[in-house]
């Protein structure tokens, strides 16, 4: 796989066609220049960042036009529609497209043969779900779900999957207290009363504070402007980060 810099004129016109969806003229771009598909584009930052041409169409915000359509001609190229970012992850395009909620680009790269369960993620280093559910990328994630992504009891407690909540929950063995406190957590950063709910009977801790930011079930719940659930949150006892510093 070849590298060139995006000040490269070659590398400035492939990244115009893919964000204007001119398929046309990206199709051109890859018949005069073969290398062009598998090549990599380094962005001459400090972190040696590089990005192939499969992460431009899913670079934020996303949803560019034609962004399914050019997932198709890329790969038919040559393009690797399981390529990893260069730089401080190793994120896919998948995590990407689940990154921006663009539903589109998400369901051609899976259509073309991407690992829905890919590992890389800039949160915990977890699959495309992870991307899309801690950035409240809501479409996405369902899709991922439709599609047959695996999940965990804290992406279940986030989406109100409440028939997999519970399988979850109420396994042999029982999930571990932190692994049941952190899926509360999660389920107030989904807005999730019915999920929050099942779990805090469960014994789930109201105040448990997030390891990955100093956030607690009411700060998640009111970073969402969720109030129907901090009111719930706030009779139970529930209590901000910036309080229990107090």
């Amino acid at each position: 796989m070849n590298t060139i810099s995006a000040e490269n004129s070659i590398a400035a016109a492939v990244v115009d066609a893919i964000q204007a969806g001119d398929l046309e003229t990206l199709q051109r771009l890859l018949t005069t220049h073969p290398d062009l598909a598998t090549c990599t584009i380094a962005a001459g930052d400090p972190n040696g960042s590089q990005r192939t041409l499969l992460h431009i169409v899913t670079d934020w915000p996303g949803h560019y036009p034609n962004g399914a359509q050019t997932v198709k001609v890329l790969v038919a190229a040559g393009s690797d529609v399981n390529a990893r970012f260069v730089g401080a992850h190793r994120e896919t395009p998948l995590h990407w497209a689940a990154s921006c909620d663009d539903v589109a680009v998400l369901d051609a790269l899976l259509d073309a043969g991407a690992d829905i369960d890919a590992a890389g993620a800039v949160i915990g280093g977890g699959p495309p779900l992870a991307d899309a559910t801690a950035f409240k990328q809501w479409r996405a994630a369902h899709r991922l779900v439709e599609r047959g992504a695996r999940i965990t009891l804290a992406d279940a407690a986030t989406l109100g999957l409440m028939d997999r909540v519970r399988a979850m929950v109420d396994a042999v063995p029982a999930p571990p207290q932190d692994v049941l406190d952190g899926a509360f957590w999660s389920a107030c950063h989904g807005g999730q009363r019915d999920a929050a709910q099942y779990l805090l009977d469960r014994g789930a801790d109201v105040n448990w504070w997030a390891p990955w930011e100093p956030m607690t079930p009411l700060d998640a719940a009111e970073e969402g402007e969720y109030g129907e659930l901090v009111a719930w949150l706030k009779a139970r006892g529930a209590t901000s980060a910036a309080e229990g510093r107090r």
